[in-house]
């Protein structure tokens, strides 16, 4: 069993930063690929950013490359998601994803456990 617990969110204008933590309880942390999601009122959950359980591959969504890092450290059992150059299209609620089998990173059924989540409000 994984538990997972997001923080960072909150409201920032147009072109500010945030970052996003997703601590996980559990032993299996180092053996899972993680992922961020996002869902906006009104639309399906979309893919955001995922990482390798060594933290040697990342993947992201065209709409945030360039602009998100995310990046995870095994001995705090944490993994990060730094957003920066934010948009008003980015407003959604985030929720951090752990997969304990190898993923395609972007399928979100292939994860087998997510957080309650965290929104995040970007004000134009």
């Amino acid at each position: 069993q994984v538990q997972l617990v997001e923080s960072g969110g909150g409201l920032v204008q147009a072109g500010g930063s945030l970052r996003l933590s997703c601590a996980a309880s559990g032993r299996t942390f180092n053996s899972a690929d993680m992922g961020w999601f996002r869902q906006a009122p009104g639309k399906e959950r979309e893919f955001v950013a995922a990482i390798s359980r060594s933290g040697t591959s990342t993947n992201y969504a065209d709409s945030v490359k360039g602009r998100f890092t995310i990046s995870r450290d095994n001995a705090k059992n944490t993994v990060y998601l730094q957003m920066s150059s934010l948009k008003p299209e980015d407003t959604a609620v985030y929720y951090c994803a752990a997969a304990l089998r190898p993923t395609r990173f972007r399928v979100g059924t292939e994860y087998d456990y997510f957080g309650q989540g965290t929104q995040v409000t970007v004000s134009s």
